[in-house]
């Protein structure tokens, strides 16, 4: 087993990805799944970015105000560049199979709460979401709340499997391309990386 504690420091601002009205969950999922045995199994199943509709998007808080990224996050950001570099010929990624089950099973960020550490306040983005549906184009706006470029997260991974944490290292390089949290596919949250430690468990 190895453990890798690595710095992430936000090149572009990264933005919120939970909303700021708990009964938006509760409304959506039921309008979409009345059957549903948990809130949040049917979260997991339809996903945040169809809640970002329903209004603003926001970061959670630690008891003392501090916003933070959740270590699932971290994981979801994981599968996402996992997906992408199967399909780079040459990397680490392309030789795993089934890399969705080796990241739930065997790769852990931690803490669950990783604080956010930056200057200044927060601020908001605004961008509206189109999308072509059966009934005709439809358009939405999305507001999120947004922290500064500059920003950092430390946090460190747990691999249970010794080759894995050199396929991590590629994982958090493709930062600098597709970062963490909402609206990442247009750069935001696009991040730089810096590793702090490394050791054997």
């Amino acid at each position: 087993m190895k453990k890798l504690t690595v710095k992430l420091t936000f090149i572009e601002e990264l933005l919120g990805t939970s909303p700021a009205n708990e009964d938006i969950y509760r409304d959506f999922v039921g309008s979409k799944a009345p059957d549903a045995a948990t809130v949040e199994d049917e979260i997991a199943a339809v996903g945040v970015d169809g809640v970002v509709e329903k209004g603003k998007t926001v970061f959670p808080r630690m008891v003392d105000g501090t916003p933070f990224v959740y270590d699932y996050q971290i994981k979801g950001f994981f599968k996402d560049t996992a997906g992408a570099l199967r399909k780079v010929e040459g990397t680490k990624s392309s030789k795993i199979k089934a890399f969705k089950k080796e990241i739930d099973k065997l790769i852990f960020p931690e803490p669950r709460c990783i604080p956010i550490v930056f200057a200044g306040a927060t601020g908001e983005c605004q961008r509206p979401l189109r999308a072509s549906t059966p009934q005709g184009e439809r358009v939405g706006l999305a507001i999120s709340e947004a922290i500064p470029a500059g920003a950092s997260i430390e946090f460190s991974v747990i691999c249970l499997s010794d080759n894995h944490a050199e396929t991590v290292k590629e994982w958090l390089d493709y930062g600098k391309f597709s970062g963490l949290g909402q609206w990442r596919n247009s750069g935001k949250g696009r991040f730089t990386w810096e590793l702090l430690a490394e050791e054997d468990l």
